[in-house]
């Protein structure tokens, strides 16, 4: 897909130069590879736009012991980000991106369990969660990043027909995805809110906001509490502490 995507972006684009850095987000060592051939690829960053989401029926773990959907869908943001940050804040102004979903309205959120191995498993749920850790991951770095001129924001794309959960779908689930897909927005249109905010000069200097349709709205009350925020800022520097070299070599 990347191949075939990487091919139009030159055909429609005389001069563009564009390369591809491949790796699985649910693997932090995966993680940790892309970050670094970004960094010999890319002497600036002007703008990282974090979007990768996975929607999982059942319990499943990553090869770092990790439940799959926090690994894709936050921690991998959390992770990557970590990792360019340096050149980011030395390319400013710069901007960064990360899609989270209005999902967050029905996460079930408890910071001491963020892998739901002690709770129902609810893939729903567990999704919505991952998407509230999102917003409050993206407004901590936001005030960490303030006066650097690095600008951090979250947003909800609305239903975009990507085959998210496509893997889940079987029996009677396919024909109901199937219907589903038709109620959904292209994923042209879905990635309108994203390009606004990494280009659009109308943000310029505006940070740590959640966005749809292109307008800031206010998220649920669990997003904005800066507590929860912090607590699980420490907890996402634990869980991707273990993958770092030092932490496998020592």
């Amino acid at each position: 897909k990347v191949e075939a995507l990487k091919g139009d972006i030159e055909a429609e684009n005389e001069g563009a130069e564009v390369e591809v850095v491949v790796a699985d987000l649910g693997v932090q060592k995966e993680v940790r590879r892309a970050a670094e051939e970004i960094l010999a690829l890319c002497p600036r960053i002007d703008v990282l736009l974090n979007n990768a989401g996975v929607v999982q029926l059942s319990f499943e773990e990553t090869p770092d012991g990790i439940e799959t959907t926090l690994a894709v869908n936050h921690l991998a943001y959390f992770l990557l980000t970590q990792l360019l940050l340096e050149r980011i804040v030395a390319s400013a102004p710069a901007r960064i991106v990360s899609v989270a979903s209005d999902a967050h309205s029905f996460a079930d959120l408890d910071l001491d369990d963020l892998q739901f191995r002690h709770r129902k498993f609810r893939g729903m749920r567990v999704y919505g969660t991952s998407k509230l850790l999102n917003i409050q991951w993206s407004a901590a770095l936001a005030r960490r990043l303030r006066g650097t001129n690095v600008t951090v924001n979250a947003l909800h794309p609305g239903g975009v027909n990507t085959g998210l959960g496509d893997q889940n779908a079987t029996g009677i689930l396919t024909l109901v995805s199937r219907l589903v897909k038709g109620l959904l927005k292209s994923p042209e249109k879905g990635a309108e809110t994203s390009i606004y905010l990494a280009s659009s000069p109308d943000v310029e200097g505006i940070t740590g906001g959640y966005w749809a349709n292109c307008k800031q709205k206010q998220p649920g009350r669990p997003a904005r509490d800066e507590a929860l925020q912090e607590d699980l800022w420490e907890k996402s520097e634990a869980l991707v502490a273990a993958s770092a070299p030092e932490s496998a070599t020592g």
